[in-house]
């Protein structure tokens, strides 16, 4: 079985500042056996995290739309920030990747989409992260898991991780699988484990996002 981190970032996200070798390092002690590195506007680190773990990575990344923020998973390149909803769900599906929605109904948090943006694209949805350890409320997690729920999505959880502490706060016990195929059939039969962050440790990847604006 795996025990799947599907949402971490890099020193390759402005906001974050975690080596690649630090974050194997932490899995290894967790037992996480599969990440999904998720920089924003980059794949280049998740690249490199491939190359480097001793486990499996997905290479995927957090695409900044003017609505809101999509994850693209299993990429094989980068898409640019600022395309609208539906070109950046194209250029997902036109590299073979899958959809997902990241911190789903988060109130507090600016890059969620909307609620009826996300229940206009739901057949285009490949996967729901329905519970991000970073998101405080527990009624985000419920209102994510009854929309999977009823469009029969696949479920995924992640601990968004900016700081070393924060990984595996959310994880997802699932099969083992040799591609994306595979993948939403092994998550369908997953289950979700996770504890909320301190959301103090939102000061931490503000402060590196604001070091790297002034550089």
């Amino acid at each position: 079985m795996l025990k799947a981190d599907l949402h971490i970032h890099t020193e390759y996200s402005m906001d974050c500042g975690m080596p690649l070798k630090r974050i194997i390092n932490r899995c290894l002690e967790l037992g996480i056996n599969c990440v999904a590195i998720a920089d924003h506007g980059t794949i280049e680190g998740a690249l490199k995290m491939q190359r480097l773990a001793p486990f499996t990575v997905i290479v995927a990344e957090e695409i900044l739309t003017p609505h809101g923020e999509i994850m693209g998973m299993f990429l094989k390149e980068d898409i640019a920030n600022g395309l609208s909803v539906k070109q950046t769900i194209a250029q997902i599906k036109a590299q073979g990747g899958l959809v997902c929605i990241p911190h789903a109904f988060d109130i507090f948090r600016p890059s969620a989409l909307g609620d009826k943006l996300v229940e206009g694209i739901a057949e285009q949805i490949d996967v729901m992260e329905v519970f991000n350890a970073r998101s405080p409320l527990r009624r985000s997690s419920a209102k994510a898991q009854a929309f999977a729920e009823k469009y029969g999505i696949a479920q995924s959880a992640g601990s968004d991780a900016h700081t070393p502490s924060e990984i595996g706060n959310a994880y997802v016990e699932m099969p083992e699988f040799n591609d994306k195929n595979d993948f939403i059939q092994a998550l369908a039969k997953g289950k979700v484990f996770g504890q909320r962050t301190n959301p103090l440790t939102h000061f931490s990847s503000a402060w590196k996002k604001l070091k790297n604006l002034k550089r």
